[in-house]
């Protein structure tokens, strides 16, 4: 039980495992440090160069997560992850874990860093950063990618919401062997923290509003990625995405019809691998590149008669 209350909000116990390691040789960040936002000093990497994508992780792990993908999200593309408040190499500090005062943080750290605009792609609770930050600072996000995020709490399955209610400090001990702690005793700036992180992420998790979502507020072109296994109702994530815009209607021969937001259903993919998986970078890449996978009837038959 213990296991599957923290996989329920996205643990990322992979981080310390032979893959992820491997797939950390030779991608040393070009850049990394501390910025000072709203009395926290947030660790960011940058790794590759091109377009920026601010990219952040999942509740419980840090940036390194994404380490399989990191390589092939990162050519052409200039990648910078962000480790959350408590996560990683970010400290937790005196305040409440709170996603919209994060989502707001960020919103000042890609101008801190130099960058007036962004794309954003954020797996799970650094989802709802990513879209707290698109609401707060739409002028700053060209374009959204949220995974395996819903736009409220009650898009989780109930049995998941349960296990989340019971996260707190009190597993710390319990959790000393495990990756998880491994993983964030590796880089925390206070590994005596931990049980502090666990006590704040369980009284964000209990939460009715946690990850509520100004949905209509979104302006920009946002894509939805989620796994067919995800942890979140079938039917939350399609009234999402009809929030959205996208579903309402049939998009005509000339796709002329076409909503600018997009959903893509992973197949094989669960909550707790799908940040990991191959198939989201170039699901994630030709959104975020303004490529469509597809052209128009005319376009495609034009091409078949050359």
């Amino acid at each position: 039980m213990l296991g599957r209350m923290l996989i329920a909000i996205a643990v990322a116990a992979f981080s310390l495992s032979p893959v992820a390691a491997r797939a950390q040789e030779g991608m040393a960040p070009v850049e990394s440090g501390h910025v000072e936002v709203n009395g926290l000093a947030y660790y960011y990497e940058v790794h590759g160069e091109g377009e920026p994508l601010l990219l952040l992780h999942g509740g419980l792990g840090h940036t390194g997560m994404f380490a399989p993908i990191l390589p092939a999200l990162s050519k052409g593309r200039t990648v910078i992850g962000v480790d959350l408040q408590g996560h990683g190499r970010t400290a937790l500090g005196a305040r409440p874990i709170d996603i919209a005062d994060m989502g707001r943080d960020m919103g000042q750290l890609v101008e801190k860093l130099g960058y007036d605009r962004v794309d954003v792609m954020g797996y799970s609770m650094g989802g709802g950063v990513a879209a707290q930050m698109a609401v707060q600072y739409p002028e700053r996000v060209r374009r959204l990618v949220l995974v395996s995020t819903p736009a409220s709490k009650d898009g989780f399955y109930p049995e998941i919401v349960e296990q989340m209610h019971q996260i707190n400090g009190g597993m710390a001990e319990a959790m000393r062997d495990t990756p998880m702690y491994q993983s964030y005793a590796a880089v925390a700036p206070r590994v005596e923290d931990f049980p502090k992180l666990l006590d704040a992420m369980g009284d964000l998790m209990r939460r009715p509003d946690i990850y509520d979502i100004e949905v209509e507020a979104l302006e920009m072109p946002v894509m939805l990625v989620y796994g067919d296994s995800d942890m979140f109702r079938l039917g939350h994530v399609v009234a999402f995405y009809r929030r959205l815009g996208g579903g309402l209607r049939d998009a005509g021969w000339q796709r002329e019809h076409m909503s600018q937001n997009r959903l893509a259903i992973l197949p094989g993919r669960t909550h707790y691998d799908i940040f990991f998986a191959p198939a989201l970078v170039p699901t994630a890449r030709s959104f975020l590149d303004g490529e469509s996978a597809t052209g128009s009837w005319a376009e495609q038959v034009g091409a078949g008669q050359q």
